[in-house]
């Protein structure tokens, strides 16, 4: 069982490619650091780059603040599309560094699969933007190790689209517990959902309006499938991480939030999986779980088989948190014993404060006006990148724990397993010419 799921993941990660023969490519905009604060008249030139689904939703809400000068899809159709959605004036690029070119590009929206982010994210701001970035930040535990030094050297605004922590439901569940109305905590359970199974999948040739090679960019060279590309990338290890990676980034990082442990990790872990074994299938878990051990003896559980959303349990009662709801004895004390603003012990913007909304748009709202508030300031925002490489890397790390399914030791502060094996799996191998650097 060990072989075939470690097979699985390796298989995902590895494979010989053949050599692009890409170009370097040298920035020749200005990457001067824009350290004054601007005006909240000014509306920012915006260059949106991956438009299939979520990139499309992320630019949407930074409508008010700024206008879409730059669209940059790898599928020439979806990229089209975009453009007449933003007033068909943007011109189009198949290559996204001809965005980050361009003078009146001031912010950078990222909405490309998880195995595109981390390069994006560096050259945008070594080529002086600010930047919003889909989560999960990186595709493996090491790209956060390369990349975290290129962002603060940088001096840019980075957030990242874990916005359920401008979700007030999420915030306020996440707020009672780092106020302490649990008392001491005991266990946090954390569910994802599950993962889809399908294939095998036929391949076939790429369409004439996809650039098949350079959407696979780090990942192995293999012939096209469609279901390996747009919204089921999520499916495969080579692009993505699962659900454990997709919803996991938003409810570990809230998890950790009210814990108190968004700035470390856990010391101990283990995993059990079940996954499939199809020839060019999605490849990702059927069904898994995985038990977290922190410092100070918090438990914390993420798995498929358990509710949605976060559940806190303290000495003094439990709290569930999901979009819309919050359950729970403390949560009843709330509306006698609010927590007043001023002992909020998490970060809270000011547009918390405006009225709410309805479903996940209000929070879309808040988390794209927290941006641009940043942005202007040059203030940290909400989903700072410092929390979300914690949130990211315990994504995947629960992922090796899943494929290796035994105790793990991990040293948050070093960012390792003490066990070779696991240690293997931080990184991936990258196709040459698309080597992280």
């Amino acid at each position: 069982m060990q072989r075939t799921t470690r097979r699985s993941f390796l298989q995902a990660a590895a494979g010989a490619a053949a050599a692009t023969g890409a170009a370097p490519y040298f920035f020749t905009a200005r990457a001067e650091e824009a350290g004054k604060p601007r005006s909240k008249n000014d509306r920012f030139g915006i260059g949106t780059i991956g438009m299939r689904y979520q990139g499309t939703v992320n630019t949407d809400h930074a409508l008010p603040y700024g206008d879409v000068v730059a669209v940059c899809d790898v599928d020439r159709q979806i990229g089209e599309k975009a453009v007449e959605r933003y007033g068909g004036k943007a011109p189009l690029y198949d290559d996204y560094r001809k965005v980050l070119d361009r003078e009146d590009v001031d912010v950078v929206y990222i909405g490309t699969p998880d195995h595109w982010h981390t390069q994006m994210l560096m050259d945008a701001v070594r080529a002086g933007k600010d930047v919003y970035a889909e989560k999960p930040l990186t595709l493996t535990v090491d790209e956060g190790k390369v990349l975290l030094p290129v962002v603060r050297a940088s001096g840019r605004v980075v957030t990242v689209n874990t916005r359920l922590r401008s979700n007030r439901v999420h915030r306020l569940a996440a707020e009672t517990v780092a106020a302490g109305r649990l008392g001491k905590l005991r266990r946090v359970v954390v569910g994802v959902g599950k993962n889809p199974i399908g294939g095998p999948f036929p391949t076939e040739d790429p369409p004439s309006h996809l650039n098949w090679e350079r959407w696979l960019g780090q990942a192995p060279l293999v012939p096209y499938t469609k279901e390996r590309c747009h919204f089921t990338f999520r499916w495969w290890y080579e692009y993505a991480g699962g659900k454990q990676a997709d919803i996991g980034a938003h409810q570990l990082d809230l998890a950790q939030w009210g814990m108190g442990m968004q700035h470390t990790g856990p010391v101990e872990l283990e995993g059990t999986a079940t996954f499939p074994d199809v020839e060019n299938g999605y490849n990702v878990a059927t069904s898994f779980e995985v038990r977290m051990k922190y410092a100070d003896g918090v438990e914390l559980i993420t798995g498929d088989g358990v509710p949605g959303g976060v559940r806190y349990e303290g000495e003094l009662g439990w709290l569930h948190g999901r979009r819309g709801e919050i359950n729970g004895r403390p949560f009843d004390l709330l509306n006698d014993d609010p927590i007043p603003r001023e002992a909020f012990r998490l970060y809270a913007h000011d547009n918390l404060d405006r009225p709410l909304g309805t479903g996940k748009d209000s929070e879309q709202d808040y988390h794209a006006g927290n941006f641009f508030d940043c942005v202007r300031t040059r203030r940290t925002p909400i989903s700072d990148i410092l929390s979300q490489n914690r949130a990211a890397n315990l994504c995947h790390i629960a992922n090796i724990a899943q494929h290796l399914g035994r105790k793990l030791r991990w040293d948050p502060e070093k960012e390792v397993f003490l066990d070779d094996e696991a240690n293997a799996m931080l990184s991936r191998p990258q196709r040459k010419g698309y080597e992280i650097a």
